[in-house]
């Protein structure tokens, strides 16, 4: 009979930030895990905090800005080796401010057809498909 191993959960929220049809994305710090590849910007939900809260939080840290959170784009589980990611992913409109890289290495305005030349760690893959599919079915986010 074999054992199943439960691995740690990880709760992270991020932001589809959008911007005359162009898409913010964040370059990971280079000895990050998943060094110096792209994703949306935020980050891990701190005990007590909601996923709006939480990504409020991290873009003011991560970016220096300030958003409104709009509705939820996906949510992606996946498992990696050593631990399980729950990536609830929101679509952001900046209120205050110009996103800046502090907590990651570059920040980059791109368009979709740009973005998905961008390599991103494994669980974003699931998060860039419902992307394009939304885009495809009703044009680009707007709130």
């Amino acid at each position: 009979m074999s054992e199943t191993k439960l691995l740690p959960v990880i709760e992270v929220a991020g932001g589809v930030m959008v911007r005359d049809d162009q898409f913010l994305i964040a370059q990971r710090k280079a000895n990050d895990r998943f060094g110096l590849l792209w994703e949306f910007p935020g980050g891990k939900r701190e005990p007590g905090e909601t996923f709006e809260e939480c990504l409020r939080r991290e873009l003011i840290e991560e970016l220096g800005v300030e958003v409104v959170v709009g509705p939820k784009l996906t949510t992606v589980i996946h498992h990696y080796e050593q631990r399980t990611l729950h990536l609830h992913i929101y679509f952001c409109r900046l209120v205050s401010g110009e996103p800046r890289p502090i907590e990651c290495e570059s920040v980059r305005w791109v368009t979709l057809e740009t973005m998905l030349t961008h390599p991103f760690p494994p669980a974003n893959r699931r998060v860039l498909e419902a992307l394009v599919e939304h885009v495809q079915l009703h044009g680009p986010p707007s709130f």
